[in-house]
């Protein structure tokens, strides 16, 4: 464990005591600060008490696996994860983004590629505190501020990818945004993802803020291209008290 580093510390999920050093070496060169957690129960515990800014996710650990550790950690915080497994399929992947893990790199990997993806994710959390305009159509109101997202006065709850998603999409209304594009919102650092990524989180993004996610109103598809928010009026939004 480093205590010395100031950028945040890192909850690193791995089993394997050489990964866990190898990666730990990389990223306490950047300034973090690292935790290694072992098993799932571990893991939990290091969560709490530590309050991480990032976690580096292994699914295949001795006691809890990985999926069950990205729900847990999901449904409480919004704190990046990235999974880094040797188990990659193309289900696999789509599993852990359906989870809201925010990226997935399969071993064996590049140490400074997953430091380098590390940092990206981070940047974009941090980044754009200036104030912003609030969004809002019909019954769905979006707060760049805050973060929040309601609808029709009730907060909704939404993984940072689904989020990332809907505010590039209603800050351009009526704007056709190609599948990479939206790849490239969601990971500007590169890397190989798999093509129903974006498909993916718009269909889980439609199941939280559509009245007939079947029917859309809001994020409408631009077959054959990719999608776009529906091209009405956009009024300046207020966020319901309460």
């Amino acid at each position: 464990m480093n205590t010395a580093a100031s950028n945040g510390t890192i909850l690193m999920v791995e089993d394997d005591k050489k990964t866990n050093e190898l990666l730990s070496i990389y990223l306490e060169q950047e300034g973090f600060r690292t935790i290694a957690a072992y098993s799932g129960h571990q893991a939990l515990g290091w969560f709490s008490q530590h309050k991480p800014i990032f976690t580096v996710l292994d699914l295949m650990l001795p006691d809890l696996d990985g999926w069950h550790l990205c729900r847990k950690f999901r449904s409480s915080s919004r704190v990046p994860i990235l999974i880094l497994s040797a188990r990659g399929t193309a289900k696999e992947r789509i599993r852990g983004f359906e989870l809201g893990a925010d990226d997935y790199v399969v071993k064996p990997f590049s140490p400074r590629e997953v430091v380098a993806r590390i940092k990206a994710i981070l940047r974009r959390a941090r980044t754009d505190l200036a104030e912003k305009a609030i969004f809002g159509q019909g019954d769905l109101v979006v707060d760049p501020n805050k973060h929040k997202v309601s609808l029709g006065g009730k907060s909704i709850s939404l993984t940072r990818s689904e989020y990332r998603l809907l505010e590039a999409l209603i800050a351009l209304p009526g704007r056709v945004f190609s599948r990479d594009e939206l790849l490239h919102c969601l990971y500007p650092a590169g890397g190989i993802v798999v093509d129903q990524v974006i498909n993916v989180h718009i269909a889980s993004l439609r199941q939280k803020i559509e009245p007939e996610p079947t029917k859309p109103r809001y994020v409408l598809t631009a077959r054959g291209v990719g999608y776009q928010f529906a091209d009405g009026e956009v009024r300046p939004g207020q966020v319901p008290h309460g």
